[in-house]
């Protein structure tokens, strides 16, 4: 057994060696740069909710939208024919188009009501109407205001959807111009309603109900879904109204935006007229 020292490897010295004292510039650098990871993770955090809300849910809400509208062509394909009046006519007259028969309407919350088509926001804007305006039905597409008016009854039939995300049903409501067609299509007619205003100047206001075409009002007027717009809850009902609300401006709910029409003339059996009314393409 040897005991000779290895001096080519001597012992390594063990001992602890005490670190150096961090200076304050260390610290601000490292809280800088904690602050920063923070800031950028909020950052993406933010992006992608901003994504989901303005993509995203567009894409589901189109999807629901193609669900809603096979299931109300299914249910109206499914329902026993109305029975229209019938009128004889005089010898030798022509037959008269068939007369719309009287509707009632059904809908569950969430259940699919009518169709809205607006030309001036496209030629194939269509959006099916749902039962009720909870968050979780204008995900779905407009909502139906409940105990408003059905549509082409004497009242107010007032709808309700998203200007920005969960499709977008009213991004463009604002490009809305007096006279402009709006029609509703139900299982058994279509109601075509009017813009309130003056075409001719393009004026909102200059409506002889006094009824204004378009307005901006805050969250908690609620008058504009009264039977007569604007009047009170409890007032007599002056015609056959259709109101559409929407968030103003966009991207922000700090107002609404509201556009006011009046029915214009009596309802088309779709009988008559399977692709439309007229006024689908005006």
């Amino acid at each position: 057994m040897s005991s000779a020292v290895d001096v080519d490897s001597p012992p390594s010295d063990t001992r602890p060696t005490a670190a150096a004292p961090r200076s304050r510039g260390d610290w601000l650098r490292t809280l800088s740069r904690g602050i920063g990871q923070t800031l950028i993770t909020f950052g993406l955090v933010a992006l992608l909710f901003v994504v989901y809300e303005l993509y995203v849910t567009d894409l589901i809400a189109a999807r629901e939208q193609d669900q809603l509208s096979q299931q109300i062509q299914e249910q109206w394909a499914e329902s026993p024919p109305a029975d229209a009046p019938t009128v004889t006519p005089p010898a030798g007259a022509p037959a008269p188009a068939p007369a719309p028969a009287p509707e009632s309407f059904q809908a569950e919350l969430g259940q699919p009501l009518a169709v809205l088509h607006i030309p001036r926001l496209g030629e194939d804007y269509s959006r099916v109407i749902v039962e009720g305006t909870a968050q979780v039905q204008l995900e779905q597409g407009p909502g139906h205001y409940l105990d408003t008016a059905m549509p082409g009854q004497e009242g107010n039939f007032a709808v309700a959807g998203h200007r920005v995300g969960r499709g977008s049903p009213f991004l463009d409501l604002d490009r809305m111009r007096p006279g402009d067609a709006i029609v509703v299509e139900t299982e058994g007619n279509w109601y075509t309603y009017r813009v309130l205003g003056d075409p001719a100047t393009g004026d909102f206001r200059a409506d002889p109900s006094g009824i204004p075409g378009r307005e901006i009002v805050r969250p908690t007027d609620t008058a504009v879904i009264s039977p007569t717009p604007g009047a009170s809850v409890d007032a007599a009902t002056s015609g056959a109204y259709l109101t559409l609300t929407t968030c103003h401006p966009k991207y922000s709910a700090a107002q609404r935006l509201i556009v006011h029409a009046r029915l214009d003339g009596a309802p088309v059996s779709k009988a008559s007229a399977p692709d439309g009314p007229p006024a689908l393409g005006s």
